[in-house]
């Protein structure tokens, strides 16, 4: 048959292309067809099922993709997908009931059993310390008091490292530490010389030069944290709080302070921090922080006991605040060259909040 009289030859779009995805729409069509056979589908139902399996499916391979490059491996395997879909708070939410294949365990181990050293150079340890012993008078009794604390340590096996560590352990003993029994999880050193320290223990028991305490603009003492300081430092805390409340609502981002009455702290940073999916949320963040810092500098204060900011009531995922907090904290002491500030704790409770902020210190030390 010549051309003259045939049909031109027209090329078949697909529904894929028509709706610029890659994932094939009319396979996606006889699935849900298949699977739901009483319903009517809608024409763009199948396009709406592609476009988002194939953002996940783009989302979770550079998370993987990450995740093998920093194992440094050139092949993203199984392992790395898993990884990639534990470490994202919103995709472990999503795909937490979905096995991968081939892809191991998550282990799940306390941070009181973690390795001593973290890194090449192990500037950032995990240090248990043994409950405190009382001070008693110099001569043989310090003596005994020494060997006593010695055998302890060595029951528990708790082993400082000679170097860096020993300076470590040795200025942790200062008296900016807090001396209730607790638990200091992970240390790391600034380039400037300031101590950031995971602590496990009851925010209102820390013997620090300040705590923060997260609010509102009414200065609200429900919350954990503001609960239990105000379990601790009693009637005169409360007053104090209420004497702040007459100077009118405290802005976001604001910072106010008072004496820490009851409390074995000396001041309460009264802080109101954003809530998250806010507009600017993460900046606002960023100045909290910054400005409970400002504060203690303005004191003099030499350390300061900081919660999960945003991570409670706010709403904040707690990775992302935990990203913030450290970001702020590294880039103030960077900015603020003659801070008084010495030492920083991160007073936590919960293991997931210890495990992630071990790691976002693990990830500023690499930085």
């Amino acid at each position: 048959m010549s051309s003259r009289g045939g049909k031109k030859k027209t090329t078949k779009t697909s529904r894929s292309t028509k709706a610029g995805v890659i994932f094939p729409v009319g396979r996606m069509l006889r699935y849900i067809k298949r699977g739901l056979p009483k319903y009517r589908i809608g024409v763009g139902a199948p396009v709406y099922m592609a476009a988002v399996l194939e953002y996940l499916t783009a989302e979770i391979l550079e998370l993987a993709g990450n995740a093998a490059r920093d194992n440094k491996k050139g092949r993203v395997t199984p392992r790395h997908i898993l990884l990639a879909v534990a470490n994202d708070e919103e995709l472990n939410q999503l795909l937490k009931g979905v096995t991968i294949a081939a892809g191991g365990v998550l282990p799940n181990i306390h941070p009181e059993l973690l390795a001593k050293k973290r890194g090449s150079k192990g500037k950032l340890e995990a240090v248990i310390t043994p409950p405190p012993a009382k001070k008693t008078k110099t001569g043989k009794k310090s003596g005994t008091a020494k060997k006593l604390g010695t055998k302890k340590s060595s029951r528990a096996k708790v082993q400082v490292t000679k170097g860096s560590g020993s300076k470590s352990a040795s200025a942790d003993s200062t008296t900016d530490t807090p001396t209730d029994g607790f638990t200091v999880l992970s240390t790391k050193s600034l380039f400037l010389g300031q101590k950031l320290q995971v602590v496990q223990a009851d925010i209102a028991t820390i013997d620090s030069d300040a705590v923060v305490h997260p609010t509102n603009s009414s200065l609200y003492t429900g919350g954990e944290v503001g609960s239990a300081l105000e379990k601790k430092g009693g009637k005169e805390f409360g007053e104090a709080v209420l004497e702040l409340r007459k100077n009118g609502p405290l802005e976001v981002a604001g910072a106010v302070l008072t004496s820490g009455y009851g409390l074995p702290a000396k001041f309460v940073i009264h802080c109101h921090s954003p809530g998250w999916g806010s507009d600017k949320c993460e900046e606002l963040l960023d100045k909290t922080v910054k400005n409970c810092l400002a504060l203690a500098d303005e004191k003099k204060l030499k350390s300061v006991a900081f919660p999960s900011i945003g991570s409670g009531r706010n709403g904040f995922p707690k990775q992302t605040a935990a990203q913030l907090i450290l970001k702020a904290i590294s880039s103030y002491f960077v900015s603020t060259m003659s801070s008084s500030i010495k030492t920083v704790y991160f007073v936590l409770f919960d293991s997931e909040s210890i495990g992630i902020y071990v790691q976002e210190m693990a990830k500023l030390d690499a930085n």
